[in-house]
Formats: C-alpha cells, structure tokens, sequence
C-alpha cells in the first residue's frame, strides 16, 4: 500500500483540476482499502474515495484528509456472470466482455473511470444503464464495519443515483457483480435512437456486439467523451449537468416558458420518466439558453463538440470551472425555470 504526503490529486482526475491530499494511499487489494478505511475513521479524519477521478470536482485548496485511490484489480468472467474489483479501468472491462461476445454493456464503452464507480452513479448511456445487468455489489460498510453484498434492489437504483449516492458518506465499493446475456455475439436491443440510427437499424434491433460498442465509442469520440490527452475537450467530467426530470405541473410551466421564448412552434425533448415524470435534456436546455458549443473566453468552456460538457482548457483553477457551471446554472433558469444538478461530486466547493 503506497502512501504519500501533500500529494497532488489533480492529475487523478480527468478535469486535471485541484489542489493536493494532506495524505494519499493508494489500495491494490479489498483487504488494504478495508485497513485504511478503517484507520482514517478510527482516527476521525476525512476519507476522500477516488476510482477513475472521472466524476470529481475538487477545490483549488485540495483535501485536508486522507485520499484513498482504490488500484485493485480483478475480472472474472464464468459463463455470463462477470465480478470486476472496484479498481478495474471500466472501458478495458466493456471490450472484454464485447470480446467475449456478451451484451448487456455494449453501449456503456468508453465511459471513463472506474467498475466501483459505475453503480453509485447508476452510470448510463445510449440506452443503457449498469442497473440494468448489475446483481451484486460488494461494499465495505463503514456504519457496521462490515463487508456486505447488497442486491440490485437493495441498490435502489434510480435515474444517476443509487443507495450509495445517497449515503456518500457509509459505503465503499470493492466488487460489482453483473449478469450478461449471450446472444450469440449479438448486442442487447437498441434502446437509443441516435445509436440506432448511426447503425442503420430500428429501435430494438440486434447488432454485432462489437460494432455497437464501436458505434457508441465513434458517436462519444464526436462529442468529446472519450478521453483523448491531446484534446482540451475531453479534459471533463463528461456530461456536467444531469438530464431534468419534471412533475406534471413544472413540466407545463417549462413548456410555456419555452414557448414565450423561442415561440410557439419550439418543441423540446420530452421523455417519460414514470409516475407521470417527464425528463428533458440539459444540453437542449443549456443551448437554448444561449450557452452554445465552445462557449466562454476563459480558461474553463463549454466543449467545441457538446454543450453539456464543461472543460479545462489547459490552464483553468476550480473557482474558474465553477463560474461558469454557476452561470449556466443561473442562466438556463432565467430563460426556462428549471434548475440543473451537477452530476460530479464536489470536494470543498459547491456550485
């Protein structure tokens, strides 16, 4: 188990922003992430988790505690049943699975970060979802100080959000446990039309399974979310903002805000989020509102290539990330009344 001290975390992350850890370890087994777990609680000190650093906004003052990187390793493939370790890079673990002709996470290629991480977020895209294949998830309960395996219910999955998300402060991931389907080589049914249309097939069709997780990867590398070191717009944290869900009565109010503003003939994307929810798109939201494509003139901007990613262009502080999220922010709801959420998690700073 590696430790150092005042260690830069920004390069841990893929905003590459952030001020340096009192202390970080660095844990390539479940036993030694369970031992300095442990230790930072015993001791009252405050325990940053990082996986991937795919999801993370920290502050320009860095941590005042102990950062955990969560290294281990591990991809166990029996039949369709496959476990990753919480440190597993989570792209690398799709194109196995892909080459092993399985489907269930086709569509999820080329997310950054880490297995662990992906059932906190419920992490989704094109049509897809990890609660959707996840059974198991193996965590460090720090409330008992006990290892647990929750089910995919007792995850309490929900649209970007999770048992852990809600109790950011209890549980630490160590194992995923999924369930994927052979289908002969072929992929799960597209649920996305973009991905469909890109793929010249309906809704529901079935395509090779490595030429979806192809598509997806070309269609994300289009939009700069695929990590690229030579390209300022994947120095992100992908989408910035999550996709709005309104009741019935907010979703009306939108609509006429959409009309007094772009008139009448302007429809926004509407899609059904149950219990009489609709959920919109932020990056619909935040272009309309006037936050285009490379928009900015400081060291933080929207990306060239999606408006829903937020980017350093080389040179950008926290504080400089976080004035524009808090503009656009502000600006979205003086144009349409509807509030967005960060979907990163913020160490030491909030919007």
């Amino acid at each position: 188990m590696l430790e150092l001290h005042d260690a830069p975390l920004a390069p841990l992350t893929t905003f590459r922003l952030g001020g340096p850890a009192t202390r970080l370890v660095v844990a390539t087994a479940d036993d030694e992430v369970i031992t300095a777990v442990r230790e930072a609680d015993d001791a009252g000190t405050p325990l940053l988790i990082i996986g991937g650093g795919s999801n993370l906004v920290i502050g320009d003052k860095g941590f005042d505690g102990t950062a955990l990187r969560i290294a281990t390793r591990g991809f166990a493939l029996d039949g369709t049943r496959l476990e990753l370790a919480a440190g597993e890079v989570w792209t690398d673990a799709v194109a196995r699975t892909v080459e092993a002709g399985l489907a269930g996470i086709e569509c999820l290629a080329g997310i950054p970060g880490s297995a662990g991480a992906t059932p906190i977020q419920n992490v989704g895209a094109y049509g897809q979802e990890v609660s959707g294949a996840i059974t198991e998830v193996v965590a460090y309960d720090r409330t008992t100080g006990e290892t647990v395996t929750l089910t995919n219910e007792e995850c309490a999955f929900s649209y970007r959000h999770s048992r852990f998300k809600q109790h950011p402060e209890r549980y630490v991931v160590l194992r995923v446990r999924f369930e994927l389907e052979d289908a002969g080589g072929l992929s799960a049914p597209m649920r996305y039309a973009e991905t469909a249309k890109a793929l010249g097939v309906e809704v529901g069709d079935r395509v090779p399974a490595a030429e979806a997780r192809d598509t997806v990867l070309r269609l994300r590398a289009g939009k700069g979310m695929v990590l690229d070191a030579e390209d300022h717009d994947t120095w992100s944290a992908g989408s910035f903002f999550t996709n709005p869900i309104l009741t019935a009565a907010e979703y009306e109010t939108f609509l006429g805000r959409v009309r007094d503003r772009l008139g009448d003939g302007a429809v926004p994307p509407a899609y059904p989020a149950g219990d009489g929810l609709t959920k919109t798109s932020a990056a619909w939201l935040i272009d309309r509102a006037g936050f285009t494509k490379g928009y900015g003139t400081g060291p933080a901007r929207i990306s060239t290539k999606h408006a829903l990613a937020l980017t350093n262009r080389g040179e950008a502080t926290t504080e400089d990330l976080l004035a524009l999220a808090r503009e656009v922010v502000a600006g979205v709801r003086d144009a349409f009344g509807v509030t967005l959420v960060n979907e990163p998690v913020t160490v030491g700073v909030s919007l």
